[in-house]
């Protein structure tokens, strides 16, 4: 079975914006996403387009900061809190990557973490730790969660497998199928015979940026897979598994693209709405 990303994210979407348009009728408040957009990645160009156009769909007001790479450090961190203090703005989003000249901790670190809705400032990474309720998850691993939840299968007691260690996903997406109760291996570059510890996983997630990395024998016949992997090749976007061959083991196995994506921007509008929500003392569903 093919887990529809795009479809779950849409089912997701609807239910942000109809709790938007009571959050305006019932408390007169629109939620207000600031993006920093630092250089011409054109990667990230596209992606902000998407966080627009989403956005725009569910009712939350974007405001996207078009920013130059030739910006100093302490300037970015000024303008970040700035946003920090302006009550309109509910969340606030730095796109990564950034320019080299950046120290990237130094940004992430400014952020309020009650607007951070990426989920990466060091308080709430460190309370999704120790088992806290952070203000806010991180996206991709929130949707992560979600893809997986969606087909009906129970984590708990699951031997999960998460091919990849970044802050952004790897680290976080395991602790998060730990705190539900799955077995969870990490691995990464350096993992010895990785095909071996990937043929044990119930759970599969792959993100560790290398097109088709994981072969379709390194599934578990039956194994949930969940391409994060999104790199661009000649002949189009591949992910991290080899999918067509991988689909023929797996029992549900997302595609690339129209998998992980559209679930990220989802988990970062519902982070805003729910940041526009505590701002109001609102009730949300």
């Amino acid at each position: 079975m093919i887990i529809d990303g795009k479809a779950i994210a849409k089912e997701i979407r609807d239910k942000i914006a109809a709790e938007v348009s009571r959050l305006q009728k019932e408390k007169g408040i629109k939620p207000k996403l600031s993006v920093l957009l630092i250089g011409e990645d054109p990667a990230s160009r596209s992606y902000v387009a998407n966080k627009e156009k989403y956005s725009a769909e569910v009712g939350i007001e974007s405001f996207t900061h078009r920013i130059p790479a030739s910006i100093k450090e302490n300037e970015l961190i000024y303008l970040i809190k700035t946003l920090n203090e302006d009550n309109s703005t509910h969340g606030i989003l730095v796109q990564l990557p950034l320019p080299q000249e950046l120290n990237e901790a130094n940004i992430i670190n400014s952020i309020s973490p009650e607007k951070d809705v990426d989920g990466l400032h060091p308080c709430n990474m460190g309370k999704l730790l120790k088992g806290e309720e952070p203000s806010f998850l991180p996206c991709t691993p929130q949707g992560i969660v979600e893809l997986i939840l969606s087909t009906g299968i129970e984590i708990k007691g699951k031997e999960a497998v998460v091919i990849g260690r970044s802050n952004i996903v790897g680290k976080p997406t395991a602790i998060m199928l730990l705190q539900r109760h799955a077995t969870v291996t990490i691995c990464h570059s350096r993992t010895v015979d990785l095909s071996e510890v990937s043929k044990r996983a119930d759970i599969l997630v792959a993100a560790i940026g290398k097109p088709r990395i994981v072969k379709g024998d390194w599934v578990k016949k039956g194994a949930v897979v969940i391409d994060v992997g999104t790199t661009k090749l000649e002949q189009g976007w591949a992910g991290d598994v080899d999918f067509e061959p991988a689909r023929e083991r797996a029992s549900y196995i997302t595609p690339v693209p129209g998998g992980v994506g559209p679930m990220t921007i989802a988990m970062l509008l519902k982070n805003t709405f729910i940041s526009a929500a505590r701002s109001a003392g609102y009730h949300y569903k």
